[in-house]
């Protein structure tokens, strides 16, 4: 009874491992082809299960999905031989399964590495047929576009893979050119700043020089304006005088000895020589001679 028991154990097992052996899943992101002693058998194999025979058959998978190539930074010489430092990716993903298999042996990495020389090359030819504002604003889309189109029929035709997408991520100057640049742009942003300086200056000078004029007129007017309300004031002075003299010339002579009077004595060391029978004493009687 127990050695029955093993047998039925052992069969168990053999068609376990047959069945792991001999089945497969191909998921919907992959492609796989089935291969007979090493030949494709099955080129295209469809999402599923499906079974190989072991020993006979092999499976081989790939992503069936977008793959990204980050190229390396590559230096490019456009149609006036200005050199460009180009740093660019590429779309890519598996088109013919066997041609893919047949072309790779089914690396990706190598795989990879060819899509890179073929971009590479690409990249070369178009680049030297423009110019650096072409490549760099003018003409990128176009080249772009073109650079896709012929480098996915060069892929699938060599390869099986089909490019979805090619793009340039930065253009860069190499870096003695970029000084050179950097250099001849310091100078340019320079002399302008001197020019508005300059500029600048002058118009200062001849805002000043305006402003000197203004305040030099200003001042005449406002000097003329002063003497002739100065000599209106003087003239109404002088005819309040006169009209007070005629109303009163006594009073007038009597005030007029009292300015000089004040005037005269306005110190207490002041020394005044006179006659004694002077108009100046008329109203201060006597004065003593010393």
């Amino acid at each position: 009874m127990q050695s029955k028991s093993i047998v039925g154990l052992v069969i168990l097992a053999i068609v376990v491992l047959f069945a792991q052996s001999s089945l497969y899943i191909v998921k919907e992101t992959e492609r796989a082809v089935l291969l007979k002693f090493g030949e494709v058998s099955q080129a295209d194999v469809a999402p599923g299960l499906h079974f190989k025979i072991p020993v006979m058959n092999k499976v081989r998978k790939f992503d069936a999905r977008i793959l990204t190539l980050d190229a390396r930074p590559q230096a490019y010489l456009t149609l006036e031989k200005k050199r460009l430092i180009v740093d660019s990716f590429v779309k890519w993903r598996v088109s013919d399964v066997q041609k893919f298999y047949t072309a790779t042996s089914g690396d990706t990495l190598k795989a990879a590495q060819l899509l890179s020389d073929r971009v590479d090359t690409g990249l070369r030819n178009q680049f030297g047929e423009r110019t650096v504002t072409e490549v760099v604003s003018g003409e990128r889309e176009e080249l772009m576009r073109e650079l896709t189109n012929n480098l996915s029929k060069i892929a699938i035709q060599e390869l099986g893979v089909e490019v979805v997408d090619v793009r340039v991520k930065r253009i860069d100057l190499p870096q003695e050119v970029s000084e050179s640049v950097y250099g001849r742009m310091r100078s340019e942003r320079e002399l302008e700043a001197r020019e508005l300086r300059s500029r600048g200056k002058e118009l200062a000078e001849g805002i000043r020089a305006d402003a000197d004029r203004q305040r030099t007129v200003i001042e005449a007017e406002a000097y003329r304006e002063s003497e002739e309300l100065r000599g209106e004031g003087d003239a109404v002075a002088a005819n309040n005088y006169a009209k007070a003299y005629s109303a009163n010339p006594e009073f007038y002579s009597f005030y007029r000895s009292l300015q000089a009077y004040r005037e005269s004595f306005s110190q207490s060391g002041d020394v005044l020589v006179l006659k004694p029978d002077s108009d100046f004493f008329k109203y201060m009687g006597q004065p003593s001679v010393r």
